[in-house]
C-alpha cells in the first residue's frame, strides 16, 4: 500500500487511488456529528449558490456551513458542531458548504474512491482503508481555508498513515496540544458566538464514531455523503 500525504485543493486533485479528505476543524466533524444526531441525507456542495438551489429541491432541508467560519447569510447554521448537537435535525436533508472540506470533495475529481476524515472517526477510517487494502491511498489534509497547512489536519493524516503501516499511535497530548496552537482560535471571546470553545473537544474527540462518509458524484455536480458502518 503506497500512501501519500497532501495537501489543499491542489492536493484533492491530485489525489489518486483511494482518497480521504481530511477537515478536522470544522467540517468532516460537522458531518459525522450531523448523521450521528439522524439526518436523512447529507450533501456536501462546493458553492453557496448550490446549496441554496438544492434547498429548493429538498423542502424542508437545512443549511449548514461557512465563510471566513462565519455562518452565511440566509443559512440554518454554522459549520459548528455544537450547533449540530443543541439542535433536532433527525429525519432532515442536511445541504452543507464549507470553504476548505467540500471543495475537496469536489475536486477530488482522479480518485477512485472519497471518503472523508476527521480525529472522531479516524480509527473507522483505517480499518475501512484496511478492509479495502487498496494500492494507493491518498490523505489530502485540506488546511486553514484551504491555503494554509493546518496541524490538526496533518496531524489527523499521520494518524491515519500510522495505523495504517502499524506504527506507534499518535499520544492525546499531541491532540490536547492543538488548544494552544491551530486550535487557539476557539478560545478567544470575539470567536465564540462562531467557534465556541466546545467545537474545539467535539472536534478533537478521537474515535467517538465507528463510521465512515463515503463520497458519490451526483449530476449536479455535488456529492452525497453516505455512511458506511465499519
Amino acid at each position: 500500500m503506497k500512501i501519500r500525504i497532501l495537501e489543499f485543493v491542489d492536493g484533492a486533485s491530485k489525489a489518486e487511488g483511494l482518497t480521504v479528505i481530511i477537515d478536522v476543524f470544522r467540517a468532516f466533524s460537522v458531518a459525522c456529528y450531523a448523521i450521528d444526531a439522524g439526518a436523512s441525507r447529507l450533501i456536501a456542495t462546493a458553492k453557496v449558490e448550490d446549496a441554496f438551489r438544492l434547498k429548493g429541491i429538498y423542502p424542508g432541508s437545512l443549511l449548514v456551513g461557512e465563510r471566513s467560519e462565519r455562518k452565511i447569510e440566509g443559512f440554518d447554521f454554522g459549520n459548528s458542531p455544537t450547533e449540530i448537537i443543541q439542535n433536532d435535525i433527525r429525519g432532515k436533508t442536511i445541504i452543507h458548504t464549507t470553504t476548505a472540506g467540500t471543495n475537496g470533495l469536489v475536486s477530488a475529481v482522479n480518485a477512485e474512491q472519497v471518503i472523508t476524515g476527521s480525529f472522531v472517526n479516524a480509527g473507522a477510517v483505517i480499518n475501512y482503508i484496511k478492509s479495502i487494502n487498496p494500492k494507493h491511498v491518498s490523505l489530502v489534509a485540506m488546511g486553514f481555508r484551504a491555503s494554509e497547512s493546518a496541524e490538526e489536519d496533518l496531524l489527523c493524516a499521520e494518524m491515519i498513515e500510522a495505523g495504517l503501516t502499524n506504527k506507534s499511535k499518535i499520544p492525546e497530548t499531541r491532540i490536547a496540544a492543538l488548544k494552544e496552537t491551530s486550535g487557539k482560535r476557539f478560545f478567544v471571546p470575539e470567536n465564540i458566538g462562531f467557534a465556541p470553545p466546545s467545537d474545539f473537544f467535539l472536534c478533537t474527540m478521537t474515535d467517538k464514531f465507528n463510521f465512515v462518509l463515503k463520497a458519490y458524484m451526483r449530476s449536479d455536480g455535488s456529492i452525497n455523503l453516505v455512511k458506511i458502518e465499519v
